[in-house]
């Protein structure tokens, strides 16, 4: 029996916030600098729609532009982000290394993100999250965008029969149910009650992971 468990990115595992503001205030610096915007970075409208697929954002974002300008804006929101990342301004959520330890023992650790590609390769690096996590995940590499379908495609790719998916947003909690995995939902820095409440468990510390696991008689560690 293949055991896995699937964690979400931004929100779940990496303090996303730490770097989120500077970065989309260079981002719609550099727009207002070729007249492409006025006013203040929209730095809200982003944290109201973090845990949806980049087109999701970047319309919510800019939702009168270009997709062109759309584009530009994401290539160099990304750029500043990975600059932020490998400058060490980022932070894991307390207790990530210590519960991989632990739990990697018995289960093949994924991460199922939203993010691009080289910006999750950045945080597992610079982080040395390839200890224990077994492969990332980036939503690009599914056609649709879809979370649920991504969470298939490491299903299915690695015989995966029974786990579950920890996260912080709706479209983890979703994933997780699609794919008949248990739903861990996070109560960290971007999570919302309305969303956290279709979980089957909440939990505000990683280490509660490990907890939850020892009282499960089919899923112990």
């Amino acid at each position: 029996m293949a055991r896995a468990i699937i964690f979400d990115m931004d929100g779940t595992l990496f303090q996303t916030d730490k770097i989120l503001e500077h970065s989309l205030e260079a981002t719609f610096g550099e727009l207002r600098s070729k007249g492409l915007w006025t006013g203040k970075a929209p730095i809200e409208t982003y944290r109201d729609k973090m845990g949806a697929s980049l087109p999701e954002v970047w319309q919510a974002l800019l939702p009168h532009h270009a997709d062109s300008v759309r584009a530009q804006a994401n290539d160099v929101f990304h750029e500043r982000l990975i600059e932020s990342i490998l400058a060490g301004e980022g932070a894991l959520y307390p207790h990530v290394k210590e519960t991989f330890e632990q739990i990697s023992q018995q289960f093949a650790l994924y991460i199922a993100s939203n993010g691009q590609t080289e910006y999750l390769a950045a945080i597992v690096r610079y982080y040395g999250l390839d200890r224990w996590i077994q492969r990332t995940y980036s939503i690009q590499e599914i056609n649709s965008g879809n979370k649920s379908a991504l969470v298939g495609k490491i299903k299915q790719n690695h015989g995966i029969t029974e786990g579950m998916v920890v996260g912080d947003r709706l479209s983890d909690i979703q994933a997780a149910k699609d794919n008949g995995f248990i739903s861990i939902g996070c109560r960290f820095d971007f999570a919302q009650e309305q969303e956290l409440a279709q979980a089957d468990l909440i939990i505000e510390d990683l280490s509660e992971l490990v907890s939850y696991l020892r009282s499960c008689s089919s899923l112990s560690i």
